[in-house]
């Protein structure tokens, strides 16, 4: 029997349980992994997104299989799925924080990391990761207690606001999710301010990725007046990988949007993926660029990266889906978008072998707001 992780917002949890809680579902690009990891009888271990916190177990009923049957949304995406069983469930404020002492210290996920800090996400990034069969088996006792005892976990203001911030809106042609996030920036887990990186810490993560893409066969693209500082940290062979000027056809205000993206990865005449790292406490600027990007390209094929510090993710995935950006016209930003934090980009950088090694590796380390 293995355990596996079924991640939940806030507002998939609420319709999970209002269609009876009996199908639990995920997106076309996981059915691979859900038919490699999952089998009946194993257990779903239910995790909820912004509130940070354990809210039930489930128990697999049926093998996976393909059904577009509106659950979760119309359309939905959410059509690789399973039969389960709920083993316990729990409302958002019964639902166990990751944060409590005794949770998180008992936990292979967490206890190498402060509480608060940054760099322990790297787990909830996308669903169906496989527990250690001792984390799985402290979790299902924790919830099992928790189904006796139903000890009650307040929200606080902001985890309220997490649950009736999301929202859904039709546009044209689909229903998407929009969110409006709260002007504050604080969005650490123990309350103390997130952290600020300087410039030059900036320039190196922007280094760090050219210096990924340059080694996976990318040509490589960063604004001009960033060139010399950023070939300072990158060794001095794969300097050629560095383009002069952007081999595209475009209009010439595209490409001026294009030319101020912090780092592109291309191969030939046509744009793979897109970066934009974003040092400060706003993370506006990047998203605004890649967004005006689609705006004027509606109908461009290219992979977009917004990467900042671990303790910026949360505000990064709730501003992705404010209504400016869920409602471009070939669909919302937050299904092109992804979050890499700083410790993934520079784990991803010190992986073995990156020349020999395809820039699907990303789907590993990134992190979306669809979940």
């Amino acid at each position: 029997m293995a355990y596996v992780l079924d991640l939940f917002t806030p507002e998939t949890w609420r319709t999970f349980r209002e269609n009876g809680a009996g199908v639990t579902g995920f997106r076309h690009r996981y059915r691979r992994v859900a038919g490699d990891r999952v089998n009946v009888g194993d257990i779903f271990i239910c995790y909820l997104t912004r509130l940070s916190r354990w809210c039930g177990a489930l128990r697999v009923k049926s093998a996976m299989y393909r059904d577009d049957t509106p659950i979760f949304g119309d359309p939905d995406p959410y059509i690789v799925r399973f039969e389960v069983e709920p083993i316990v469930m729990f409302e958002p404020e019964y639902a166990i924080p990751i944060t409590e002492q005794d949770v998180w210290n008992n936990l292979s996920i967490t206890n190498q990391h402060e509480i608060g800090r940054g760099g322990w996400t790297g787990f909830f990034r996308s669903p169906l990761n496989n527990f250690d069969v001792s984390d799985g088996e402290f979790l299902i006792e924790l919830l099992s207690e928790q189904e006796k005892n139903l000890v009650l976990y307040q929200l606080s203001d902001k985890e309220k606001r997490h649950i009736t911030g999301g929202t859904q809106v039709r546009s044209i042609d689909r229903v998407v999710e929009v969110e409006v996030p709260d002007d504050d920036i604080d969005d650490s887990l123990d309350g103390t301010p997130s952290s600020v990186t300087s410039g030059s810490e900036s320039i190196e993560m922007q280094a760090t990725v050219a210096h990924i893409g340059a080694q996976m066969g990318f040509r490589i693209w960063v604004p001009r007046n960033n060139k010399t500082r950023v070939q300072e940290y990158i060794p001095v062979a794969i300097h050629d990988a560095f383009l002069e000027d952007l081999p595209l056809n475009y209009d010439d205000i595209t490409l001026r949007t294009i030319e101020q993206i912090d780092v592109l990865w291309l191969k030939g005449r046509s744009m793979a993926r897109a970066f934009e790292i974003e040092h400060t406490t706003a993370i506006y600027s990047g998203l605004l660029r890649m967004a005006d990007l689609l705006a004027l390209q509606p109908n461009m094929d290219i992979r977009l990266h917004i990467v900042a510090p671990d303790d910026r993710r949360e505000q990064v995935i709730r501003e992705i889906k404010r209504p400016v950006f869920s409602l471009l016209e070939r669909s919302p930003l937050y299904e092109r978008c992804s979050f890499l934090s700083y410790s993934s980009i520079a784990s991803l950088h010190d992986t073995p072998h990156l020349s020999h090694m395809s820039d699907t590796i990303i789907s590993e380390y990134e992190e979306s707001s669809e979940v």
